[in-house]
């Protein structure tokens, strides 16, 4: 059983050190460990080229055209049972390479959309993605904040373990937590948090989620967007749309369960986004064939160009 950490901070800073803290509890239920420091990695952001997806879906196995360390820690992360994250918050929410990462996940690591280029790569004689995107893996967050300013960061951290669905354990936040090393309570519950996913890797198939309970019952996100009805809603990170109902003084989401077969971290609901994605590339391209894309698209171009300090 082997867990990683992953450490989005300064280093030997408060994430590290917190990072450092969880994998001391995994290694206490004799997990095998490793370490690292996003900030030692070169990642770049995401272009939106969206050839990752392409080469998936033509049986080329699904390939990022950019060159940096993403591909190492990509490995990494497939071949651990359990990953801890400790990120530091930035403006309510995940730090920006945290995010990167993310972003780099995208159509590439979505188990959904590897499952259909399985089928494709069978039936063209082509060549699989990494089978290793199946495999069963639990994930847990820890997120440090100098302030009370916390509200976006778990929905930011789920957005990851929604594309591969992997199994959250934990998903916490530590508000105030400047002087976190020396505050007992809050490094013996990070310790536990450890304890909690070297426990769950051992047995995946009983892991179950022991994070803070949230708001939505399907995903435990607490965070919404609210229609112009005001009692609609629609779950952040999963999708669901509900009512916002109080209920005994406390805020809970109600919804139809024909609902769960739409959110996107369930393989009906990345199903109906692969086809909604397919659709409207589908209309683009043939769009893209027409003399009015084009004179439109070249009114864009002729009207300015874009400064650089390179020039």
């Amino acid at each position: 059983m082997k867990i990683l950490g992953i450490s989005a901070g300064t280093r030997n800073g408060n994430n590290d050190s917190m990072c450092k803290e969880a994998l001391m509890g995994a290694k206490e239920m004799g997990a095998e460990i490793e370490f690292i420091r996003l900030l030692d990695l070169d990642i770049k952001y995401c272009t939106g080229c969206i050839a990752c997806v392409k080469s998936l879906m033509s049986g080329k196995g699904g390939q990022c055209v950019l060159k940096d360390d993403f591909e190492w820690l990509r490995d990494k992360m497939m071949d651990a049972d359990g990953i801890i994250f400790s990120v530091p918050i930035f403006e309510k929410g995940a730090a920006a390479i945290f995010r990167s990462l993310t972003d780099r996940f995208g159509p590439r690591m979505d188990r959904g959309n590897n499952l259909a280029a399985t089928e494709i790569a069978k039936q063209t004689n082509g060549k699989a993605p990494d089978q290793r995107v199946f495999k069963e893996k639990v994930i847990s967050y820890i997120g440090l904040g100098g302030s009370d300013w916390t509200t976006r960061i778990q929905c930011d951290f789920e957005m990851l373990s929604l594309i591969p669905m992997w199994k959250t354990i934990n998903n916490e936040v530590f508000s105030w937590s400047k002087n976190v090393i020396m505050e007992d309570e809050k490094v013996t519950k990070i310790h536990q948090i450890g304890i909690n996913l070297a426990k769950a890797a051992a047995d995946i198939e009983n892991a179950q989620y022991l994070g803070d309970e949230g708001v939505c019952p399907h995903c435990h996100s607490r965070n919404f967007y609210l229609n112009d009805d005001s009692t609609k809603a629609v779950c952040c990170l999963c999708g669901i749309v509900g009512e916002v109902k109080i209920k005994a003084g406390k805020v809970k989401f109600e919804f139809p369960q024909e609902q769960l077969e739409h959110a996107h971290n369930t393989m009906p609901g990345k199903f109906i986004h692969m086809n909604d994605i397919k659709n409207n590339e589908g209309a683009l391209i043939e769009t893209k064939k027409t003399e009015a894309y084009r004179e439109r698209l070249n009114k864009y171009k002729e009207f300015i160009q874009p400064s650089s300090p390179k020039i």
